[in-house]
Formats: structure tokens, C-alpha cells, sequence
């Protein structure tokens, strides 16, 4: 994140400030509502709906150490070239109180097929050997009741979550397996549309979900795993709102009503949102949160395309070092708008608001976003996010909504819909070629 030299010094001056009056009413008030936020949080398991770990660490699972705080270690000299540092690691996943954490099973979206269901099942055994390298600190779980349990245990209840519906190769059989695994819930797209749902980053292709997207939702909410619309375009969001008999969830959106943003929520699917009986999970992503921040990115992303456009437009294609001193000298006279911890309680606020506070959660989408707000930059940061609700007025029944009650209302809903479902309903046998697939089958 670029910074300029005004705002550096102001924040030290802010700091300095803050040490200062370390006796003063206020500083005696945010104590106490740590102390509410830690009491809350011994009672309640703080559940993160979307952690991109899996696919961070995939190249050397083995050789990287949750154990130990990755705050401030060495880049690795096999790093990919965007990569920014670990944002999760034991040490601080304990000191966030942090008590389930879904992992993402993300794949890109070019992989397609027999690869995309090899490759999940790979991001799946990825978590296992996570939890398994980590005894005293991971277990795995499958429903609600194993994280209550896992949190009184005082380890991480970890989870599993398909980020795409073109992992599952268009195969019902391949969805199923993926449940037995450990997948407890599905994004229905990505960035780009599949072969039976629109997504929000891509051009409409099905005017929401096909017949046979309706089927996925249908056999989705007869196995229990949660429908997840983080992603997803909003005519699919309402079609699969409309379509399913179970809570679904957004694992990692924002509220559009304050950033008119594609990944976000409108305030009409917020709606459909409470009377479903879901929850929206909110994203720690500046651009999603900001929209100062979203048309910086967009301003720096044209800069760049400027510089490097293929195969030959770019004023400085085939000359690296003139383009990457050009960037520089942009970001150099552009700083990055700062995005404070407190546009994330925002998009809470707005949420709650509009679909009431049983539908609020949290779903960071760490390890998987390229910068994170100010004082929201790795796992332990999560007190500090629920000590500005309480600032603002929040019970601490609401908070222990918002950091996990929600989600395990959610998850127990899933779970007797589908003992319901399975004790009426055969397995769907519904495949892409099908020509006409009633609404839930």
C-alpha cells in the first residue's frame, strides 16, 4: 500500500497522541470494550467465511511453518512475484480468537473439466494435510455443532469451501464426492460465467442460472452444503435465492448500497437476504469497501496498460525497465487513498440495517486480496474490527451474531433442510446436456 509522507506523519502523530493520553476517558472506554469484545469471544467461536490459504501455500505446503508468526518474515525465494506475505498463521489466528475458519478450495477459472475436479481435490487435500500437520492447533469439522465443540477445545474448527461452480466439472457425482471430502459450501461461479451460471465480473451469458444451475442448487441443498452467491451476477443471486430451500450465504461481498460495485450486494437482494434467512459475510477488500479506492485501482490499471498493452501498443512494450520506472513515478504522484478498519464496520452497519442483524458475518478473503484496510492486515486483526462495533453501539448479543452466531444458525438450517430432503429426495441425476430440468432438480 503507498502511502505518502503527510499521512505517514500524521498517523505517527495520531499514535503519539494516543500514547499520550493513555489515562483519558477514552482510552479507559476502548479498554472496556476490549474487555466486552474477549468476553464475548470466549463464549462465542468467531467464524471467517472465505481464507485463500490453500492455494497460497500450495506449492510448498510442506515447507511453509504456520507455526510461527509470519509478520515479519523474509520473502521466500520462491514466492510468486505478486506475493505480499502471509496474512495467517497460528500464532496470530489465536491472538484474533479466531474459532472456524472456512478455507477456500479456489482454483482459476481456466482450469475446466477432469483438471478443475483433479485440481480441487487437490486444494482439498491441501486442508487435510494442513490440519493434520497442526493437531494442536486445527481440527476439522462438518457441521455446527463440531465447531462449537472444536472452539471449547480451544483449537480452529476448520472447514472447507468451494470457490466456483467449475470445479465440479458440470458433474453431480464429482459434487457429491466434494461433500463426503469435506465441503460444506460452494461459490456458484467466479470471475467468469461457467457452463450454467452468470457471474458479476463477466459479461451475462444465461440471464442468471440455467436449468441445470437450478439442479446444482437443488442437490446442493439436499447433500448441506451451503449455496454461496459471493461472486455470482445478481440476476443469479436472485434466481438462486428463488431456487433454493436453505439459508444461502455470501462468504466474502460487500454492501453495494454504499459502493456501487459488481462484487457487492444490492440493497433488493439484502432483502431477499433476510427473508431467507441468510447471511452476507463482508469482504476486507479496499476496492470493494471504498469507492475512492476502487477508482484508484481502475486509474492504475489503465496506467499500466498504457505502459505494457500487448502485442504492441503500450508506449513501453518490450522495454521492462522504462515501464516498470514509469509506474513507479505514477505511484510515486498517486499515493493510494488509505482505507480505514472503519469502512469495514460500515458495510457492516449498512447490512444490518437493510436485512437486520441476523444476516451480518465476517468474510475477510485473506491471503486471497493484494492489500487489506489499515489496522485489518492479518487474522489477529479481528478484535479490533468488533471492538469498533462496539463503539458504535453494538450489544454484545449482536456481536456474537456478527462473529459467528449467524454462521452457525445458517450451517444448522442447511443441515436439517437437507435430513428433510434426504429422507424424500434421490440423488439428482441431472447432467448440462439436459434440455429442459424443473426448477430444483
Amino acid at each position: 500500500m503507498f502511502i505518502n509522507r503527510t499521512c505517514v506523519a500524521l498517523i505517527g502523530f495520531v499514535a503519539a497522541c494516543g500514547s499520550a493520553v493513555a489515562g483519558s476517558p477514552a482510552a479507559t472506554s476502548d479498554s472496556a470494550l476490549r474487555a466486552r469484545v474477549e468476553r464475548v469471544l470466549a463464549r462465542t467461536p468467531l467464524i471467517d467465511g472465505h481464507n485463500d490459504l490453500p492455494w497460497e501455500i500450495r506449492s510448498r505446503v510442506e515447507g511453509v511453518d504456520l507455526a510461527i508468526d509470519h509478520t515479519n518474515q523474509p520473502r521466500p525465494a520462491d514466492a510468486p512475484k505478486d506475493w505480499i506475505g502471509l496474512m495467517t498463521d497460528i500464532p496470530r489466528l489465536r491472538a484474533g480468537r479466531v474459532g472456524a475458519q472456512f478455507w477456500s478450495v479456489w482454483i482459476p477459472s481456466t482450469t475446466t473439466g477432469a483438471e478443475a475436479i483433479k485440481t480441487t481435490i487437490e486444494q482439498i487435500d491441501i486442508v487435510h494435510t494442513m490440519v493434520a500437520r497442526y493437531p494442536q492447533a486445527f481440527e476439522m469439522a462438518y457441521a455446527a455443532d463440531d465447531i462449537v465443540r472444536i472452539h471449547k477445545a480451544g483449537k480452529v474448527a476448520s472447514l472447507i469451501g468451494i470457490e466456483g461452480g467449475h470445479q465440479i466439472g458440470n458433474s453431480m457425482a464429482a459434487l457429491r464426492q466434494m461433500y463426503r471430502l469435506g465441503t460444506r459450501y460452494m461459490t456458484l461461479t467466479h470471475t467468469t460465467n461457467n457452463d450454467w451460471a452468470d457471474s458479476a465480473t463477466a459479461d451475462p451469458q444465461h440471464d442468471g442460472l440455467t436449468g441445470f444451475g437450478r439442479a446444482v442448487v437443488g442437490e446442493m441443498n439436499r447433500l448441506g452444503m451451503i449455496v454461496d452467491l459471493s461472486h455470482v451476477s445478481t440476476k443469479t443471486m436472485k434466481d438462486a435465492i428463488a431456487a433454493s430451500r436453505s439459508p444461502v450465504m455470501f462468504s466474502h461481498s460487500g454492501a453495494r448500497g454504499l459502493i456501487d460495485h459488481p462484487r457487492d450486494v444490492p440493497d433488493d437482494v439484502l432483502l431477499l437476504v433476510a427473508k431467507n434467512h441468510g447471511i452476507v459475510m463482508v469482504n476486507f477488500f479496499p476496492p470493494y469497501l471504498s469507492a475512492e479506492r476502487a477508482r484508484w485501482n481502475a486509474d492504475r490499471a489503465a496506467e499500466a496498460t498504457r505502459y505494457n498493452a500487448p502485442p504492441y501498443d503500450g508506449l513501453y512494450i518490450g522495454q521492462p525497465e522504462r515501464a516498470a520506472a514509469a509506474m513507479a513515478e505514477w505511484d510515486r504522484l498517486h499515493p493510494s487513498p488509505l482505507v480505514p478498519l472503519s469502512i469495514v464496520a460500515d458495510h457492516l452497519d449498512h447490512i444490518r440495517k437493510i436485512a437486520g442483524n441476523e444476516s451480518v458475518g465476517l468474510g475477510s478473503d485473506f491471503d486471497g486480496i493484494s492489500s487489506t484496510p489499515e489496522g485489518l492486515d492479518g487474522v489477529d486483526k479481528y478484535p479490533a474490527l468488533l471492538v469498533e462495533l462496539a463503539r458504535r453501539g453494538w450489544t454484545d448479543a449482536e456481536l456474537a451474531a456478527v462473529a459467528g452466531g449467524n454462521m452457525l444458525r445458517v450451517m444448522r438450517a442447511n443441515e436439517a433442510v437437507a435430513r428433510n430432503l434426504q429422507a424424500s429426495e434421490a440423488p439428482s441425476m441431472a447432467k448440462i446436456e439436459d434440455d429442459k430440468i424443473s426448477p430444483t432438480r
